[in-house]
């Protein structure tokens, strides 16, 4: 069965469409484009909120007769997707549809992200725009851009633009949970330079991979406690590097600032005569870690391949000390939430390591839903890093998060609706994973905000999926739930 046959049809045929566009974040020109056709095709008014190609997307869409007088609803999701492919694919990302297919109760890709994550969210707003059945007030869908990679439409939302009175925010990923708050992010990218020296003739070369970790998003999913495919390499390297005369010629880790790296390399030159003691020690070394993380990380596996020995190697101290700093600062979850049970408090994700242009590079995503312990974990991973001799330590990109107002007639609608709907208590709940809500909603603290979506496992990994009966049934909800909006 193709995905725009399944039901409801509103809903797949948008979805179907969105898979066909590349949208890889900083890439969303031509979804830009394809959601500001589509508004103006359905004779919605539409805008962009910017000049450039890339831009937020907002239309407008009137409310049903008799339904003027509710308070206006803004349908929000984000247009951009993680770009991850497992390493046996061939797919380009701002070229490629995305092939979605239909594995049993779930729609996933062929070793690619899939989009549902935002993709679905689109998909439902611009369903409930365009399906004549729903009973709705004034309706304005706010499609922002670039929010996988520091929330950039978010941003750059300019205040007074919308003028809805509840933002229902369509980017959860577990059906049955209201999301009233999340955490806030600081990106930490710490640097070391380095020199270049020549291989001694005589050395061998190696390259170790690290591959078929989990992986995940690293807000949802941090709390798996999965191996971190950079963590792993360098636990690896530590002894070869400080006892078998190993050098480093290059260190490849990680793609995404928001996902936990599976998959991560290290080339390698070292003497002749200690070759099999080096494979030796790295096979041992990776069977103690797959040993640690056999339930959360099963399908672990190292490949060690002989290459010709490169010409030059990274300056073997500040390779060590870099090592070292990896081992040291901290990578997963640092506080779990006293107040709301399985909640993550405070994480970091070690997420990229590159060696290039004369100067290795470590960048991790912090998160907190309290920002004076984000504050701290970023002092800690300076310490780190300075101590251990980093030539400069940055943060960028920081956002606070979103406090949870819980008693709000919004609120209530959404409870009382999916008791009708479910005919059980929905969850009220907060996630660890960034919204764009806390953003945009100190632009416009009038605003009532929530958060709904369908089930959707393994967001930012080619293992992405999203529930079929999941994104039925919150179809159904959603729809129950605009017919019922407070009037203003």
């Amino acid at each position: 069965m193709n995905i725009q046959d399944l039901d409801p049809k509103v809903v797949w045929k948008n979805f179907h469409a969105l898979t066909l566009l590349p949208r890889p974040s900083y890439h969303e020109e031509k979804v830009v484009e394809h959601l500001y056709n589509w508004g103006l095709a359905h004779g919605f008014e539409t805008i962009k909120d910017g000049d450039g190609s890339i831009a937020n997307v907002i239309i407008r869409v009137p409310a049903t007769p008799g339904c003027e007088h509710m308070k206006g609803v803004i349908l929000q999701g984000h247009m951009d997707m993680v770009p991850q492919k497992t390493s046996d694919s061939a797919h380009n990302f701002l070229t490629d549809p995305i092939k979605a297919y239909v594995d049993g109760e779930w729609v996933t890709a062929d070793r690619t992200t899939l989009g549902a994550d935002n993709g679905i969210g689109l998909s439902l707003a611009m369903a409930a725009a365009e399906d004549p059945s729903v009973k709705h007030g004034p309706l304005e869908i706010l499609a922002t851009y670039t929010e996988e990679t520091g929330m950039d439409g978010a941003n750059a939302l300019k205040p007074g633009l919308l003028k809805g009175d509840i933002l229902l925010n369509l980017d959860s990923e577990e059906e049955g949970e209201l999301c009233v708050g999340c955490a806030g992010g600081l990106d930490a990218i710490a640097s070391f330079k380095y020199l270049k020296y020549k291989t001694p003739l005589g050395y061998k070369g190696l390259k170790v991979t690290v591959k078929g970790l989990q992986g995940g998003h690293s807000g949802m999913d941090i709390s798996l406690y999965r191996a971190n495919a950079n963590k792993v390499v360098a636990r690896m390297l530590l002894p070869v590097m400080e006892m078998l005369g190993v050098k480093v010629v290059s260190f490849t880790g990680g793609s995404l600032r928001n996902a936990i790296p599976f998959e991560a390399e290290a080339e390698l030159v070292l003497p002749q005569e200690n070759v099999e003691a080096v494979v030796k020690c790295l096979e041992n070394a990776f069977a103690e870690i797959k040993a640690e993380f056999a339930e959360s990380d099963p399908s672990a596996a190292l490949y060690i391949d002989k290459v010709p020995a490169a010409a030059k190697f990274i300056q073997n101290s500040v390779m060590l000390r870099a090592v070292k700093a990896m081992l040291v600062c901290p990578s997963g979850v640092i506080r779990m939430s006293r107040t709301m049970e399985g909640l993550t408090e405070t994480s970091i994700n070690m997420a990229i390591v590159r060696t290039e242009k004369g100067k290795i590079t470590i960048s991790s995503l912090m998160r907190s839903a309290v920002d004076t312990a984000k504050a701290a974990l970023a002092q800690r991973v300076r310490c780190v890093f300075e101590l251990a001799g980093a030539d400069q330590v940055a943060f960028k990109g920081g956002y606070s998060g979103w406090t949870p107002k819980l008693d709000t007639p919004a609120n209530k609608v959404m409870m009382e609706q999916f008791q009708k709907v479910y005919g059980k208590p929905m969850k009220i709940m907060a996630t660890h994973g960034g919204l764009e809500c806390a953003i945009m909603g100190a632009k416009y603290p009038n605003w009532e905000m929530v958060s709904i979506g369908p089930t959707i496992k393994y967001p930012h990994s080619p293992d992405e999926k999203v529930n079929i009966a999941a994104v039925a049934r919150t179809w159904e909800y959603l729809k129950a739930v605009l017919a019922n909006i407070p009037v203003k």
